[in-house]
């Protein structure tokens, strides 16, 4: 399923940022520190295992549900 790491990606900043569009920039620099550029995937962009079991252990030490 091609768009998965950017679904993980859009569903991680949004219950990070709560709606706040500075929290969502933050987020999103914050992932970029972590080695995942936001920017890089859509939703066709190819499914990477290793991006998404870092997005997922990201989510899982901030206790968030993607």
């Amino acid at each position: 399923m091609a768009g998965k790491i950017r679904h993980l990606i859009n569903s991680y900043v949004s219950q990070m940022s709560k709606g706040n569009a500075v929290l969502e920039r933050l987020v999103a620099s914050k992932l970029c520190l972590q080695g995942i550029i936001p920017q890089k995937y859509d939703e066709n962009s190819p499914d990477d295992p290793a991006v998404i079991e870092k997005i997922t252990s990201l989510a899982k030490q901030a206790n968030i549900t993607l």
